[in-house]
């Protein structure tokens, strides 16, 4: 069943295509891989698709709906969390409060309930931390016990949870995890596979983009796999497919169908 669905996509940087025409599709309950060199425009595609910029040309249709332009705070809405590849933590908050940062865009109340009726405000604040509490639990225990530590003097592994969380509480319909293992080592990598794996069997219908260098995350966490190269869509397949291409075996090793 089609979730996301680009056509034609495109943005333009001072005469850069850095996503040039790009065709894209994530159906529900799917995990995408999303692979290409460096400057690729990977990053650049899950900034249009979670509206941080805006495309030059080209649509996104999100459950049915043109999203083609709307602000990221209603992207958010509508259904679509994100990870980024460098942390986006606060570091002096702590772990409990980065978290309930992903619940904002949910809240049902706001300063007139925070100031007469204070209530009502407490009780949502109260079954956000729940829910919050709910999802450090589910991938590491020990996050519960350190939920009031500044996130700065969490180990590394666990902020990447931690940012994962904060994307999950919304209950999103399509997670996009900007190359989740970087700065992991391969025992904290195997790590963070579980944990994607985790959030399969958590939600079943959520489909999940993930852009990653890691080709052993790819190939054991994904179902289809999309290759970018000088922010053109060059291969679309399975991962033994895909590792079979010679355009794509080509944009990562050089030659003329590169142009990084």
């Amino acid at each position: 069943m089609e979730l996301l669905k680009t056509s034609e996509v495109s943005i333009n940087f001072g005469g850069l295509w850095a996503v040039d025409r790009v065709d894209f599709l994530a159906c529900r309950g799917e995990i995408v891989g999303l692979i290409g060199p460096n400057g690729s425009g990977k990053t650049t595609f899950f900034n249009l698709v979670s509206g941080i910029y805006k495309p030059t040309r080209g649509s996104i249709v999100f459950k049915g709906r043109d999203i083609t332009g709307l602000p990221a705070y209603e992207v958010k809405r509508m259904g679509i969390s994100r990870t980024f590849q460098s942390s986006r933590l606060c570091w002096n908050l702590s772990v409990l409060d980065n978290v309930l940062i992903g619940l904002y865009s949910n809240q049902t109340t706001g300063w007139y309930e925070a100031v007469f009726k204070p209530r009502t405000s407490n009780a949502e604040l109260e079954r956000s931390i729940e829910i919050c509490v709910e999802f450090l639990r589910y991938f590491n225990e020990d996050l519960i016990d350190r939920r009031y530590e500044r996130v700065r003097n969490i180990p590394h592994i666990d902020r990447r949870r931690i940012e994962i969380c904060r994307a999950l509480v919304s209950d999103p319909e399509l997670l996009l995890l900007d190359e989740p293992s970087a700065g992991l080592n391969p025992q904290e990598t195997m790590e963070m596979m579980d944990d994607i794996a985790r959030i399969r069997e958590r939600n079943k219908d959520i489909s999940i983009v993930i852009i990653e260098h890691d080709m052993d995350v790819i190939s054991e966490v994904t179902e289809r796999v999309v290759v970018f190269n000088a922010g053109a869509k060059i291969a679309e397949g399975s991962f033994s497919e895909i590792s079979r291409n010679e355009e794509v075996i080509r944009a990562y090793l050089g030659g003329a169908a590169t142009a990084c």
